[in-house]
């Protein structure tokens, strides 16, 4: 019933909410990132982290830092406020913060699985994956030669296995297969997200709601984009789109006949939301798209904290920490490699 979460919310998620608001408010600030994109070095980086929340997780680390270890870190940080709110969470709180990893879970399979395709030592690739998409038979992915294996010997007892019916081929994996794989088992992963919120109702459906359609729509314009000039034949491209979205069903039509990045800027500018992602871009240039969606979805997620009494604010948080440590990922790089003239390219600010 929406409008009377008020009623019984704090009951199983009053605490956890306060946490999560908590956790909110040590995110870095506009100010944090101007002091970070003045530091000449990593350990200067480090210095200005050790007054954050990152700090324990750093104060050990011996000079001469590297980029991954910082990333490594505060990704550490990410996990373990997921690990706290997860053992706190009853039902339905943890099936949707178990929702939450299913996208990492996803990634994951996809790198395990294009790094044997190039034969790559599967101890390198398991250290490459995130945490927060680790399962216990993910080393045995390698052995797999094609997608009916693949579910067969490894994912049938993972929470993946429902994603996998449409995507079960005896075809041999290759490069292109396997992103097709990706994306499709994105779609359903998406979908069955989407219908699970639906389910909660309430606030928690409204935004979150908001939230996966952006998600998708951004999905949809991205897969577009890449497949463009490829052998991927319009209904094919067609299958990859989500079924919902601002952009279902009739924006779905025109992406699918695209052919070029200045026809996908005239399908999407009939939508206003979009309008004014693809303002900020000059004709026939792709390159600072990622950026301006970023954006768009910092500020979507910013704005699900200003509601109360629905499980959005989780969702929010955890990508907004991710968004962070990529910022700090293309910052330590920028100043890893002398490159400060760039450290703004990137840099999508929170607050």
């Amino acid at each position: 019933m929406y409008g009377f979460e008020a009623l019984t919310f704090n009951i199983h998620g009053g605490y956890l909410e306060a946490i999560v608001r908590g956790h909110r408010a040590g995110l870095l600030t506009a100010a944090d990132y101007n002091n970070l994109c003045q530091c000449e070095t990593l350990d200067d980086i480090k210095m200005h982290l050790s007054a954050t929340e990152y700090g324990p997780y750093l104060q050990n680390e011996p000079s001469p830092l590297h980029t991954t270890t910082i990333v490594e870190k505060c990704t550490l940080k990410l996990v373990d406020d997921y690990k706290h709110m997860l053992c706190q969470a009853t039902e339905p709180l943890s099936t949707f913060l178990e929702y939450i990893t299913y996208g990492h879970m996803i990634d994951n399979v996809v790198l395990i699985v294009t790094g044997t395709l190039h034969e790559r030592d599967v101890q390198e690739l398991l250290e490459k994956c995130h945490p927060l998409g680790m399962f216990d038979s993910i080393a045995t992915l390698a052995v797999a030669q094609n997608m009916r294996e693949l579910y067969r010997l490894v994912l049938v007892d993972t929470p993946l296995a429902p994603y996998f019916s449409e995507c079960i081929t005896s075809e041999d994996l290759d490069d292109m297969n396997i992103e097709i794989m990706r994306n499709t088992l994105y779609k359903a992963y998406l979908e069955d997200f989407y219908k699970f919120c639906q389910k909660l109702g309430g606030a928690t459906a409204e935004i979150m709601s908001d939230l996966l359609a952006f998600e998708a729509d951004r999905r949809a314009v991205n897969i577009t984009i890449n497949s463009i000039g490829t052998e991927l034949t319009r209904d094919d491209r067609r299958k990859l789109y989500s079924n919902f979205g601002l952009l279902y069903p009739y924006g779905h039509e025109e992406l699918a006949i695209c052919e070029d990045i200045d026809q996908v800027r005239g399908a999407m500018e009939k939508y206003p939301p979009y309008q004014s992602i693809f303002a900020k871009l000059s004709y026939g240039e792709s390159q600072m798209l990622d950026k301006a969606f970023y954006e768009e979805e910092v500020k979507r997620l910013c704005l699900a904290f200003e509601q109360q009494f629905h499980y959005a604010v989780f969702f929010a948080y955890m990508r907004l920490r991710e968004q962070e440590i990529r910022n700090l990922m293309w910052i330590s790089e920028c100043v890893a490699q002398n490159q400060k003239s760039r450290v703004h390219d990137s840099v999508v600010f929170i607050f």
